[in-house]
């Protein structure tokens, strides 16, 4: 026999709502992409070897040049050497940063299969990009600090307005998107051991006629032209340009990295493979 309830009983009191409300689906892209780059600067600056290759080697590359006058590197002898070094090394530090380190670092993580785990979030091919490229891009502030600190202190005066200086951080930016879709392009379809060997080569090369440390003007007339094509070519002469002979607007130079810059990345977010 069922008891009825007691004429004063009360239903239970209802349970109050949580406060954590669910939220299926993906972050916004911008996000994504922040967190992925703050992951990739932190793990840049931890390891010994990038920061070697991204910060050690471009700042004793000018101190010992701009001080010895042993090897002949083309430039204005009516000017300083670190005059015409300053903008070189900060065009090699843009290309050790986008290219070479990047390279390298992609391609390790695509053999460890760190980019796969990456392909199994909402993180896309364009995101990954685009996180890379923001690392790069705040690497290269702090090289810039540091080389155009240690230029000053060598003696170096740029011959630039404010508009030069705008010109060269227009460079830096085109220059940065063109050597990091580059870089993708080649980690994301060679074997890692390919790309470590494949990037210090072109490191090298474009070292030696790139325009970095000798001045293209060494180099034989009919050579200057195909040279400045590159986009190590393209990027030092530019930074030349409007930092060391106060030039005006470096289109042509800037036509020649853009065009880099929309092939690299196109190829590399159509042909980049996760693992």
């Amino acid at each position: 026999m069922t008891v009825p309830p007691a004429a004063d009983a009360r239903p239970a009191a209802a349970a109050e709502p949580s406060p954590f409300v669910p939220a299926p689906g993906a972050a916004p892209l911008p996000r994504m992409i922040a967190a992925q780059a703050t992951l990739e600067a932190r793990t840049l600056l931890r390891n010994g070897e990038q920061l070697l290759l991204v910060l050690i080697i471009p700042v004793l590359l000018l101190i010992a040049f701009s001080r010895e006058s042993f090897v002949n590197i083309g430039a204005d002898t009516r000017q300083p050497r670190v005059d015409f070094l300053v903008p070189g090394i900060i065009a090699l530090a843009i290309m050790s940063t986008a290219f070479t380190s990047q390279a390298i670092a992609t391609g390790f993580e695509r053999r460890y299969g760190v980019l796969k785990r990456l392909g199994a979030t909402p993180l896309s091919r364009v995101g990954l990009i685009a996180a890379k490229t923001v690392t790069v891009i705040a690497v290269e502030l702090l090289q810039a600090v540091i080389i155009i600190g240690v230029g000053l202190a060598l003696g170096w005066r740029p011959h630039s307005t404010v508009a030069g200086a705008a010109w060269a951080v227009l460079l830096a930016v085109v220059g940065t998107a063109a050597f990091s879709g580059l870089a993708l392009l080649m980690a994301g379809t060679l074997r890692a051991e390919a790309t470590l060997a494949a990037a210090n080569l072109v490191y090298l090369i474009l070292l030696g006629v790139g325009g970095v440390l000798f001045s293209l003007n060494k180099f034989p007339a009919g050579a200057r032209g195909p040279l400045k094509l590159l986009p190590s070519g393209a990027l030092s002469d530019g930074l030349h340009s409007v930092l060391q002979n106060a030039g005006g607007p470096p289109a042509a130079d800037l036509a020649v990295l853009a065009i880099w810059a929309v092939v690299g990345i196109t190829l590399a977010a159509r042909t980049f493979r996760w693992e």
